[in-house]
């Protein structure tokens, strides 16, 4: 399997996204074969707010001399496919994947979106509101005080994949951290949206046990709901960013504004939400899709980097994510990728190929037979 980190389509990345018109598609900041529209998603005191939906296509053969360029093409195919979205002709059901990324993160791992479309899936991130290419410049980033506010931008996903590709098939869910805890919420919430899930080191319980979860609570819950947006006194390190991007110690492009060298302050409201979804994973999830779940080896806490954090996980505690796995449906599947970092994706070549491989093996088994449950239903 080829495997590319990949890089800027440009010299240097942009700020804040573009906001696209309904049903239009620009071209992304990942190059050639990606693109992006915007969901609206309401507003909230501070402003408008989005979604953005990132979807991975065949790449376009070379520029016409006479081509305007990407953008100003991108935009009439945007509205073209605008005028036709609602009008396709029956097909076949296509089979999709839905990423979603963790705190302080955003879709980019193109080696990703390239491994599910060789396996015959259209392949679809969602940047969640006030992250990455949904961010703007009013926004609290990553701020809520309910993991549930997200629903409204998973749905959104699901009606924009469906106009896109005509008639939807499964969709197989990959979510990392956060974005595997939201995911697992609404897939217990929502049973038979997904069709299976693969939890990249979801985030399934606070560090230090359920323990320091229940005495955090009741020291964060008074302010979380008299000042939901007050920032809480913790260390800032950029440990993981090191481990992570090409500047420092690892193999990625990360968007300075989307994914800082420190993460996004911490607020009450967020870390309430946070450990409120992690209550509900310890009592129990009751998710009927098939699940996959990729951890790391080992866990190794720090804040100054150091080369161990290259082949470990530095972010959350996985023993205790594993324990808590199990509990999340009637069938989950755990494999620990040693020498992988938090974002088993990201991590360096050998624990992708591992990773990449364990996935293989499980959808081998899976995922052709889902397949062919949707076809016979």
């Amino acid at each position: 399997m080829a495997m590319d980190t990949g890089a800027w389509a440009a010299d240097a990345p942009p700020g804040y996204a573009e906001d696209t018109l309904p049903g239009q598609w620009l071209p992304d900041l990942l190059g050639p074969g990606f693109e992006y529209t915007t969901l609206a998603a309401g507003e909230d005191e501070d402003g408008p707010l989005c979604a953005t939906l990132v979807r991975h296509v065949p790449e376009s053969p070379p520029e016409h001399p006479a081509d305007h360029g990407p953008r100003l093409r991108g935009m009439v195919a945007g509205l073209v496919e605008f005028a036709t979205q609602h009008h396709h002709e029956p097909g076949p059901p296509v089979p999709a994947v839905l990423a979603l990324h963790g705190w302080t993160d955003y879709f980019y791992n193109v080696e990703l979106a390239r491994y599910w479309t060789r396996r015959g899936y259209r392949f679809y991130a969602l940047d969640l509101r006030r992250y990455g290419r949904s961010l703007r410049a009013w926004s609290t980033p990553g701020f809520t005080t309910n993991l549930s506010e997200y629903d409204a931008d998973l749905e959104a996903a699901f009606a924009a994949m469906a106009a896109d590709v005509g008639t939807l098939g499964n969709v197989v869910c990959v979510a990392h951290s956060t974005g595997g805890l939201i995911a697992s919420l609404w897939a217990d919430r929502n049973p038979g949206r997904f069709s299976a899930l693969v939890l990249n080191s979801p985030w399934l319980e606070t560090q230090g046990s359920w323990l320091v979860r229940n005495a955090a609570a009741g020291l964060l819950d008074p302010v979380a709901r008299r000042r939901p947006k007050t920032r809480l006194k913790l260390p800032e390190v950029e440990s993981y960013w090191q481990s992570m991007s090409r500047e420092a110690h690892g193999h990625w492009d990360l968007h300075p504004l989307w994914r800082p060298r420190r993460s996004f302050p911490v607020t009450a409201g967020w870390l309430t939400a946070v450990m409120a979804g992690h209550a509900a994973v310890a009592r129990g999830l009751d998710i009927r899709e098939p699940i996959l779940v990729l951890t790391a080896g080992r866990t190794r806490f720090g804040t100054v980097y150091d080369s161990e954090m290259l082949r470990a996980d530095s972010v959350i505690e996985v023993d205790t994510v594993r324990q808590r796995a199990v509990g999340l449906g009637r069938e989950v599947s755990v494999v620990r990728v040693s020498g992988a970092m938090h974002d088993i994706f990201a991590s360096a070549l050998p624990a992708r190929r591992a990773a990449y491989a364990a996935v293989s093996r499980w959808a081998g088994g899976y995922l052709p037979a889902l397949a062919e449950e949707h076809r016979r239903s």
